[in-house]
């Protein structure tokens, strides 16, 4: 019998061929004797663990080579400390505020650095994205955040803003927690990209970092060893000991990640690829559904983290206890905003839209 579907926003699916080679490796990594977790992160089975990941990491989202991939810890709400502690200098720093993740964001900030306000989605619920022509950039910012993808209310930046265009000069900082490796990414227009890796990369436990070399070194006096970019940097992410199994974990993905193809593509092209096509399948369904609403931005639609609502809330818990039962998991929306959510990360293949539309198609019937 074959998995139930998972679309949980995070900890999220893992792909069945990495859980599988993880399962086989448990008490046995390579001839070692010893399973990932038992070993020394200074040893050479380890570091060689380390340095294949962090390879494979670099090749697949072309990471360009005057940046730093730091394997971290405390996930993307730590994150919301560890940049202002390293980047602000104790000025200022502009947030665009797209949702609850960039909300959380601007608001930690205030306790390092003075944020601003440059933009926010609130009077469209988070629906949208204000036009970056319209942002409220400061003259004395020293980095400008946003969250590339909201993952509880499903806004997504299509393409990432050119500040220089703006007329800014700090670099851009992006939370990519529930989209990094889902599409290409442009290096010219970020300085530090930072996400969790529940989501698209591994278990919960590992925090990437990748900043840019001119970004290192600024941290404020306040800012522990352990989370100093700079510190990290230097120490090969071995400064403190990193959270091997999430690496390894990772590791595994990457390199599942760079057997995927679709055509002549592959890897994170090839992922592309196929989360637009699954995303643009159930949109396609949500649309043209008289039961079922997507309330974003046509022009902001996540392709990672898709909510929806039954017009007709009453039957929210059958819904969800009819999916459960056709094997169908962890559809239900964030409490903060409701109604229903569908993630579809790399670890979601089509067959797994295919069979929620095909449920959704039968509950709606027997709803009307």
């Amino acid at each position: 019998m074959s998995r139930p579907f998972n679309f949980s926003a995070g900890p999220a699916a893992i792909p069945e061929e990495v859980l599988q080679q993880a399962a086989s490796e448990m008490l046995n990594w390579g001839g070692s004797g010893m399973g990932v977790m038992e070993m020394s992160h200074r040893g050479k089975e380890f570091i060689s663990i380390y340095e294949t990941a962090e390879a494979n990491l670099r090749e697949l989202l072309a990471v360009p080579s005057n940046f730093h991939i730091l394997f971290m810890q405390g996930g993307g709400l730590a994150e919301n400390a560890i940049v202002p502690l390293n980047l602000s200098k104790g000025g200022v720093a502009d947030f665009v505020v797209t949702g609850s993740w960039s909300q959380k964001s601007h608001q930690e900030a205030a306790k390092y650095a003075t944020p601003r306000l440059a933009a926010t989605g609130k009077d469209s619920n988070f629906t949208s994205v204000p036009d970056a022509k319209d942002w409220k950039l400061s003259a004395d910012a020293q980095y400008v955040h946003l969250c590339s993808n909201e993952t509880i209310h499903g806004v997504e930046f299509q393409e990432l803003p050119d500040l220089k265009a703006l007329g800014c000069d700090a670099p851009l900082v992006i939370d990519f927690s529930s989209n990094v490796a889902s599409r290409a990414l442009d290096w010219s227009r970020v300085g530090l990209a930072f996400g969790g890796a529940q989501k698209n990369i591994g278990p919960a436990g590992l925090t990437i970092v990748i900043v840019r070399d001119d970004l290192l070194g600024h941290a404020l006096d306040i800012c522990p060893s352990a989370f100093n970019y700079k510190t990290v940097a230097d120490n090969q992410s071995m400064f403190n000991t990193p959270p091997t199994w999430g690496i390894y974990m990772a590791g595994l993905t990457f390199q599942w990640l760079k057997r995927q193809t679709e055509g002549s593509l592959t890897g994170v092209a090839a992922m592309e690829v196929r989360n637009k096509a699954k995303a643009d399948f159930f949109y396609q369904y949500l649309d043209a559904s008289q039961l079922y609403l997507n309330k974003v931005d046509v022009a902001y639609r996540s392709r990672m983290n898709i909510p929806f609502f039954l017009r007709d809330e009453s039957r929210n818990d059958a819904f969800l206890a009819g999916a459960k039962a056709r094997g169908l998991l962890q559809l239900k929306g964030h409490k903060s905003v409701g109604g229903m959510r569908a993630s579809l990360y790399n670890a979601m293949p089509m067959g797994g839209v295919q069979a929620l539309v095909g449920y959704m198609q039968d509950f709606e019937r027997t709803s009307t």
